[in-house]
């Protein structure tokens, strides 16, 4: 970084720079739990050295964080993708079913922002339109954080829900589904560049959840990418140049997805491979009534903790996805 004419190119010098960031930070979090195990086997020692059984419930408390620690960096080392570590876009869309659907929804929402809590993820709220009775239409949120991106791929499908419902007055049980979709945060003109010419976009007054404010403008956009028919919109934030920013963000994420999926489609004609298509697949299922039970129909995984699944304890899942997926491709 200290050659000359380094800086010249500013956009290669910041993704250097960036690398360079990850690669110390991962490097600190190899040499901390090196520490912690050096620190474990000598208290160790010392309680054998001196035959002092009071020790072992420390050490059994400290080895049980280091073996923590060394399973999630063995995860990581799963998330080799080129786009593993970017900020993910997710957006949630309930399925027929009216208000069940959108509420259910809803839950999948708070409970995906209850994961990335724990994660210490930061969570932007670019969309958010409500049900008209309870719950959410649609809604897409930006999860900013290191492989952000790598765990929530696991995510991605169509989830199920089966419950006693609390908008039948006649308490019969209902089937509920809403789709998942999670896409990675690309830098611009990372992948691909929008022409302006192909652009339309529309402003319109916000219908969203985020105070009084949001009816009194024409604040939301809606950009329409005309050759490819994809449309995004954003009307959470309080200005419409806020709301177009991050409108073409989604774009731009949803343009690289797109152009990714088909060099996919067509390296698997040319092999003449049968492709699972991932979108509209039931990945899981949580059932609430007549009994409690989470699983996943891709790797079988499954607990009847049902309510620590909606609170956002959803690793087990997505540890099992990313093993899965290792597996598939060999």
């Amino acid at each position: 970084m200290l050659a000359p004419g380094f800086w010249e190119d500013r956009a290669r010098a910041e993704a250097v720079g960036k690398r360079l960031t990850y690669l110390k930070e991962k490097l600190a979090r190899y040499r901390e739990l090196e520490s912690q195990c050096a620190d474990v086997r000598e208290l160790w020692q010392l309680a054998l050295a001196e035959d002092d059984h009071s020790l072992e419930e420390e050490i059994a408390r400290d080895l049980a964080a280091v073996e923590g620690k060394v399973e999630g960096q063995l995860l990581a080392t799963l998330l080799n993708g080129p786009y593993d570590r970017h900020n993910a876009i997710l957006s949630l869309h309930p399925g027929a079913g009216g208000t069940e659907s959108q509420d259910w929804a809803a839950m999948l929402l708070r409970m995906y922002n209850r994961w990335c809590e724990d994660r210490g993820y930061q969570v932007e709220l670019l969309d958010y339109l409500e049900g008209e009775e309870a719950g959410l239409k649609s809604a897409t949120i930006l999860v900013k954080g290191e492989n952000a991106y790598g765990y929530l791929q696991a995510e991605k499908g169509v989830h199920r829900l089966v419950r006693i419902s609390p908008f039948d007055a006649a308490g019969r049980r209902h089937t509920s589904f809403a789709s998942v979709d999670v896409i990675p945060e690309v830098e611009a003109d990372e992948e691909v560049e929008i022409n302006p010419d192909d652009l339309k976009i529309d402003t319109f007054r916000s219908q969203g959840a985020g105070g009084q404010h949001v009816n009194k403008t024409d604040s939301a956009v809606r950009i329409t990418h005309l050759p490819t028919g994809i449309v995004v919109t954003c009307q959470n934030e309080r200005s419409q140049h806020a709301n177009r920013l991050s409108a073409m963000k989604i774009l731009q994420a949803r343009l690289a997805a797109l152009k990714r999926q088909e060099q996919e489609a067509e390296l698997a004609q040319i092999r003449g491979e049968q492709r699972e298509i991932a979108w509209g697949s039931q990945i899981r299922s949580y059932v609430f009534h007549p009994y409690s039970l989470v699983k996943d129909h891709r790797t079988g995984v499954e607990t009847g903790n049902i309510q620590a699944v909606m609170d956002g304890q959803i690793d087990p899942f997505i540890q099992a996805y990313l093993h899965w997926q290792r597996r598939k491709q060999g």
